[in-house]
């Protein structure tokens, strides 16, 4: 199932045009990069698009789903941290905090995995002020769709139309109350909502 799922993302990824509104680089500090749970799908080539050899961790939730996702995102060269706002969160956190010390660039969805959708959870801004790095904003636009009637509206570009990769520059959060950073992540998250 997940050879089969990396397939399909690959698959998708390569009968569309790819039109990336995007900084030329983002040099060679790591970073957060963030997009909504109902367009994680395509974030892979969003972070290949900089970075040919991944060195990435993906938050993704303990739930079964999550094993399905993991093994499907390992077969990209993504490691995975397993946890989330609703189960193993403290563990996640901590262990997020750490890889992003060490090096590596983190992904995640800020209000997944069960939503509510567009609401920012804590952890983002938390991992961000801790681990002292900023975060890149990834919205992931396809012109032909198919869209799951799911919490978060998954969204499944469909082949032979364009996906429109909104990749933000750097924001700094640091010196940002929690709810100010909440709001700018959000709201820089919708800059271009379908």
């Amino acid at each position: 199932m997940p050879s089969l799922g990396s397939l399909l993302i690959r698959l998708l990824y390569l009968t569309n045009k790819k039109v990336f509104h995007a900084p030329d680089t983002l040099g060679d500090e790591n970073f957060i990069m963030a997009c909504w749970h109902g367009e994680l799908l395509m974030i892979p080539y969003a972070y290949t698009h900089y970075k040919k050899t991944p060195k990435v961790k993906l938050v993704i939730s303990e739930h079964f789903d999550g094993n399905l996702i993991t093994k499907t995102l390992n077969k990209f060269g993504f490691e995975t941290i397993r946890g989330s706002s609703t189960r193993g969160g403290v563990k996640a956190l901590i262990e997020s905090i750490k890889s992003l010390k060490d090096g590596y660039d983190l992904g995640i969805t800020p209000d997944g995995p069960k939503g509510p959708r567009h609401i920012v959870h804590d952890g983002i801004v938390v991992m961000a002020q801790k681990a002292k790095v900023r975060i890149v904003l990834v919205e992931i636009k396809p012109t032909l769709y198919w869209q799951i009637p799911s919490w978060d509206k998954f969204i499944i570009p469909k082949p032979f139309g364009e996906i429109h990769y909104y990749i933000s520059d750097f924001i700094d959060v640091s010196d940002m109350s929690l709810e100010d950073a909440k709001d700018t992540i959000k709201n820089g998250l919708l800059k271009n909502e379908l």
